[in-house]
């Protein structure tokens, strides 16, 4: 299709330039979808999209109502998606070589079936989407009420509403949704009276489901000629085999045996989401390629993973975006409310509310991709490091790559521009380079994108109430997280260089936090900061420069506030710390702030009102440092 609108372009070009005079432009349709189309939307907003290239549309509207949309009809595409499975999906919003496009819902709800991405675009520009809200007749997890747990024989009950259909082969448990289904799989317990995450939840779940096998024989003799990553689905049950056992006892009523952490307890809600590498299906929208985006006034009440997902695209506002349960369900989307790889220009997230996510806020970051050959003096074979980020390339043509030894810095010792990539397959490309790629670079080095990085603004948003971390922020770009709400289970703010696991890149830089509320977080059990700088390679050089963390209410349960790692200049001022008394203390021996590694950082104006007898623990390089 692309290639058809470049040609009939040139066409129409070449036409009016022999008449000598200007082509007018045609101006796009304003099309209206009425609820008479509501029992299954799909075909219809389908055919109508899909002709878009011979008869332009600049608005979609719904009469205001309640629409279905099934995956049967919808346009059905091969993905690989960023921090989500390899999949196909179906789609009734192909948004492919748009621009500027505006679709309002007028208040409308799209109810999903099925493994669908709602919202799929790619190649398009200024794309405006507001004024609906996105929900999943049937979610991707399941949820069930802890009813009884026995010490003795170390088992507990689970009940399951209507709502959960389920099996169980060979003693394992399955919940069949209308086309999907899953396993326990990851699970996170969920406190119904705080419609949030449980406290100490890490001492219950995940609930012990696998183990080492017993039998195996002449494994060893497997090989491979290169890097294999254990965690990709192909391999992730090599060496391992199911160990709980379920059995139900009545109708609706299952009991599971050989769990091994403490058994949760009665009352709380046991959320499943079947097993990591197969459970991320599903996200609400999905961009690539997309310059100029705003989500207005748009709820995500479900999703079989992440709200908006955002690759390589730029200028991205959401503005009163929010992310909530429905239907009196624990869980709003079963991975992150918003996740941002490789973006550029500006992130804009105001006027928010992610609330019961099964993954973070937010995540801003570039993508480290490691160089296997030095293919010659202009080309370089790099490998995706992660299986979930199998399909991603890196950049466009006159990026700037950034060629990186994170043993010896965590900034690029040397800077290349792209000319070109090929894509050979999702874990393999080869990139060409405008210049000579200099002798120094080795296989095992890693390269970053230092064009696609975004600036960041958060301010007003309410996060809490979710599983893992509020705001993962990565970009060397300017940041700023103001006058925002967290109460999440594990950091509300972890600033990280992730290179072993996700290989997320971005040092960070001129990073300003201030005017926030930060309510016992880090409740789950780790023993973390509320606010974490922090590297995964263990070494004295710096990441991070120029941080401001001002004018913020730490009320917290348990001591520590701030790790801070890897750092150069950070000021930690005005801000207001004292003990809420919610929960009991989990780490009552750990101080205030913990640096590490770090140099220039000054407390000036701070008050505090807590327990800990220790306020600052620092390694030689820091052990100056006064709290004020």
């Amino acid at each position: 299709m692309r290639r058809i609108v470049i040609h009939f372009a040139l066409l129409l070009i070449t036409l009016f330039s022999l008449v000598g005079c200007t082509p007018a432009v045609k101006p796009g349709e304003h099309v209206m979808f009425t609820t008479s189309i509501s029992d299954d939307a799909t075909p219809s907003v389908v055919s109508r999209i899909l002709e878009a290239t011979n008869n332009p549309i600049s608005e979609i509207k719904f009469e205001k109502g309640t629409y279905h949309f099934y995956p049967d009809k919808g346009l059905e595409q091969y993905c690989h998606i960023s921090n989500h499975c390899d999949v196909m999906v179906s789609t009734p919003f192909p948004l492919q070589n748009f621009e500027n496009l505006t679709v309002d819902g007028q208040g409308s709800t799209f109810i999903f079936h099925g493994i669908m991405i709602p919202f799929l675009m790619d190649e398009s520009k200024n794309i405006n989407i507001k004024n609906l809200s996105i929900d999943w007749e049937t979610p991707f997890h399941s949820e069930g009420l802890i009813v009884a747990n026995n010490a003795k024989d170390k088992t507990f009950d689970v009940q399951f509403s209507d709502d959960y259909p389920y099996e169980i082969r060979n003693g394992q448990l399955w919940f069949v949704k209308p086309y999907y289904e899953h396993s326990l799989g990851q699970t996170i317990l969920y406190d119904p009276a705080r419609e949030a995450i449980t406290f100490d939840t890490e001492s219950y779940t995940n609930l012990t489901a696998v183990k080492g096998i017993k039998t195996k024989r002449n494994i060893d003799k497997v090989k491979y000629k290169y890097e294999v990553d254990k965690r990709a689905v192909e391999y992730k049950n090599l060496g391992r085999e199911n160990k709980l056992v379920c059995k139900e006892i009545k109708p609706g009523v299952v009991r599971i045996f050989n769990h091994t952490k403490k058994l949760p307890q009665v009352g709380m809600v046991l959320t499943a989401k079947g097993s990591q590498g197969l459970n991320r299906v599903a996200p609400a929208f999905r961009l690539t390629h997309v310059y100029g985006f705003k989500g207005t006034n748009v709820n995500i009440h479900h999703a079989g993973g992440m709200g908006i997902i955002a690759e390589n695209s730029a200028d991205i506002i959401l503005d009163n975006f929010n992310v909530t349960p429905s239907h009196g369900r624990m869980v709003s989307t079963t991975a992150d409310a918003t996740h941002f790889v490789g973006c550029r220009g500006k992130v804009v997230l105001k006027n928010c509310t992610f609330n019961n996510q099964l993954d973070d806020a937010s995540n801003i970051h570039g993508t480290y991709q490691k160089i296997v050959d030095v293919l010659d003096d202009y080309r370089l074979g790099v490998r995706m490091g992660h299986d979930q980020q199998k399909g991603f390339t890196i950049g466009i043509a006159n990026d700037t790559i950034g060629l990186v030894r994170l043993s010896d810095s965590f900034y690029p010792y040397n800077e290349l521009t792209i000319k070109d990539i090929q894509y050979l397959n999702g874990r393999y490309q080869i990139i060409t380079f405008n210049e000579k790629i200099p002798a120094s670079v080795k296989a095992g080095d890693l390269v970053e994108n230092l064009s696609a990085y975004p600036e960041a603004y958060i301010s007003n948003c309410n996060i809490s109430k979710n599983r893992a971390r509020g705001l993962l922020l990565s970009t060397p770009k300017k940041t700023v997280v103001e006058n925002c709400f967290f109460h999440t289970e594990m950091e509300a703010i972890l600033v990280p260089v992730e290179s072993g696991h996700w290989y997320e890149s971005g040092n960070a830089a001129n990073v300003f936090i201030n005017n926030n509320t930060f309510q016992d977080c880090q409740h789950s059990g780790f023993d973390r900061g509320v606010i974490r700088f922090d590297t995964d390679d263990d070494n004295d050089n710096i990441a991070f420069r120029n941080v401001e963390i001002t004018n913020n209410i730490f009320n917290q349960f348990d001591n520590l506030i701030l790790q801070i790692s890897n750092a150069d200049g950070v000021k930690v001022s005005g801000n207001k710390i004292t003990n809420s008394g919610t929960f009991p203390q989990l780490n009552a021996q750990n101080p205030v702030v913990i640096i590490n590694h770090s140099e220039n950082v000054i407390f000036s104006n701070n008050s505090y009102d807590g327990k800990a007898s220790e306020m600052i623990v620092s390694d030689g390089v820091a052990n100056e440092i006064q709290f004020k």
